[in-house]
């Protein structure tokens, strides 16, 4: 006997019902804004026809107050797991079609046990956040899942990687959620992301502010740093969360999407040797060393608007995945300053937890004075990055291209904070301080004697050049493990690389360790 005509037709109109969301108007007006809806942005993500949806019929209870007779479908969250190129990855979309996405207990349970899911199978989180916030109908309840949701982001951190979309509004505890993930990316219209409003703060402080002055994208990536990427709209966000999903691993017990041919090409790069300038004071753009030592040239990074002085991103060296870290002497002339070593030690904590082998190129002048520096608390916070690199135990690299002082040369990764290979090139400087100040500081007496003063200065600085800052020194030393020309340099990084995939690293057992947050 077949089943019941009308118990296959009562499904159909069921799930029809349950994926027109808000309805036809609503998704209308939505697209006139240019925003997709909450299914078609996990259908943009997703190769067609893998997605498969959990917990489609999952309702609010009715005994919160005035719920009883209100249906939302899907309870405002979409969750499901489906195939991006090829590999596992669970996603969730709130649907503001449906009381504006906000969270009660049944959405909050629905994504809370995605999340765990992932975790059983081993698969990345995108999470795209568009919500009212917390269902006030649901008073403590929607608190209760909003912890329970924060809650799973900690569980799973590390442990999968997890990416955030902000697509519309993230307000109040909501925000907290995309905090909690690996990396946010933000349209930069239609999308606002704070803890408390405008309204609020003028009700507070008395103070008039905008929505685009506390929660824009634009502010987030460029002054706050919460925001790892703007989108121009949410296509262009999927697309982001797709490129950043090519470079990671599944979980953290697997390695990176390397693609290895069957050998590696090494060769000379003729074009690398005349990028170095002829002055040490001269500034070099480190973007220019960058496109000729990755694969096409490409560098996914990451926080480009924040913190400019240091670049960090992901890219491939002969086919291996690596996280780049680089510091940049057109933006403070690559001083390290507390935004940067926010933005170092965050991402090497990242590449550690997910075996990403790291990558660094060192051009520094040191940590950069000021008083605003030091009562914010530079120390606290460039200790994050030393604390970073001397945790992380997947494969580090170390070129140093030009200066590398003081405590910053320590920093950026030396050996003695656990890089596997420093390289240096024969321009480079590694000395306590630079050579004017040092010439400066040493030489004070015999310069005020002297009778030209600058011709005097100009002598000793190089002689100070040449016999303590020079990386012949630092070599024979055994603090670099060779001195190569910059065009050979994708060369030995890459056979550098290749060689290190297989490292294996002890260290002490313990819970873990206390970063200086």
């Amino acid at each position: 006997m077949s089943l019941q005509p009308q118990l296959l037709q009562s499904l159909r109109e069921r799930r029809a019902t349950i994926m027109a969301g808000g309805g036809a108007e609503k998704i209308a007006e939505r697209h006139a804004k240019g925003l997709l809806s909450a299914r078609e942005r996990l259908e943009a993500l997703f190769q067609p026809g893998t997605f498969q949806e959990i917990g489609m019929h999952v309702r609010h209870g009715a005994h919160h107050f005035g719920m009883a007779k209100k249906d939302f479908p899907a309870d405002g969250v979409i969750t499901g797991t489906g195939f991006v190129d090829g590999e596992l990855v669970a996603a969730y979309s709130q649907d503001f079609t449906v009381g504006a996405g906000t969270l009660g207990k049944a959405h909050a349970q629905k994504i809370v046990r995605l999340m765990q899911y992932a975790l059983k199978l081993g698969a990345p989180v995108v999470s795209m956040q568009d919500s009212g916030g917390a269902r006030i109908q649901e008073a403590v309840d929607a608190l209760s899942g909003y912890g329970e949701v924060f809650y799973q982001n900690v569980l799973a951190s590390g442990v999968v990687p997890q990416i955030a979309l902000v697509l519309g509004p993230c307000a109040g505890g909501a925000s907290y959620s995309p905090a909690l993930t690996d990396f946010i990316v933000m349209t930069r219209k239609n999308a606002h992301m704070f803890i408390t409003g405008p309204e609020v703060i003028k009700a507070v402080s008395g103070r008039t502010t905008t929505m685009d002055e506390v929660g824009s994208a634009e502010m987030h990536a460029t002054v706050s740093g919460n925001v790892h990427f703007i989108a121009e709209d949410d296509g262009h966000a999927v697309r982001i969360a797709q490129q950043l999903l090519s470079y990671l691993p599944q979980n953290n017990t697997e390695e990176p999407p390397h693609r290895l041919s069957a050998a590696l090409v090494i060769g000379h790069d003729e074009a690398m040797n005349a990028l170095v300038p002829g002055e040490p004071s001269e500034p070099m753009d480190v973007r220019s060393i960058i496109a000729h030592l990755v694969d096409g040239g490409e560098l996914l990074e990451v926080h480009a608007g924040w913190a400019r002085n240091l670049i960090v991103g992901f890219a491939r060296i002969e086919g291996m995945v690596v996280g780049l870290v680089a510091n940049q002497p057109m933006e403070l002339a690559g001083a390290l300053d507390i935004n940067a070593s926010d933005k170092g030690a965050r991402f090497i904590r990242f590449c550690n937890a997910f075996n990403i082998p790291i990558v660094t190129l060192v051009d520094v002048p040191g940590f950069l004075p000021g008083v605003e520096q030091e009562r914010g608390g530079i120390i606290r916070h460039g200790a994050k990055l030393l604390f970073a690199y001397a945790s992380c135990t997947t494969p580090k690299i170390t070129l140093i291209l030009r200066k590398a002082y003081g405590g910053s040369y320590l920093a950026m990764c030396s050996q003695e904070m656990g890089a596997d290979f420093v390289y240096a090139w024969p321009n480079a400087e590694i000395a306590v301080m630079g050579a004017q100040g040092a010439v400066n500081v040493l030489y004070r007496k015999e310069l005020g004697e002297a009778a030209d003063r600058k011709a005097k200065t100009a002598e000793l600085v190089a002689q100070y050049r040449a016999e303590f800052a020079s990386p012949y020194l630092s070599a024979s030393r055994g603090y670099i493990t060779d001195v190569i020309e910059p065009s050979q340099t994708r060369s030995v990084l890459a056979l550098s690389l290749r060689k290190s995939l297989s490292k294996r690293e002890l260290r002490p057992a313990k819970k873990h360790g206390n970063v200086p947050m």
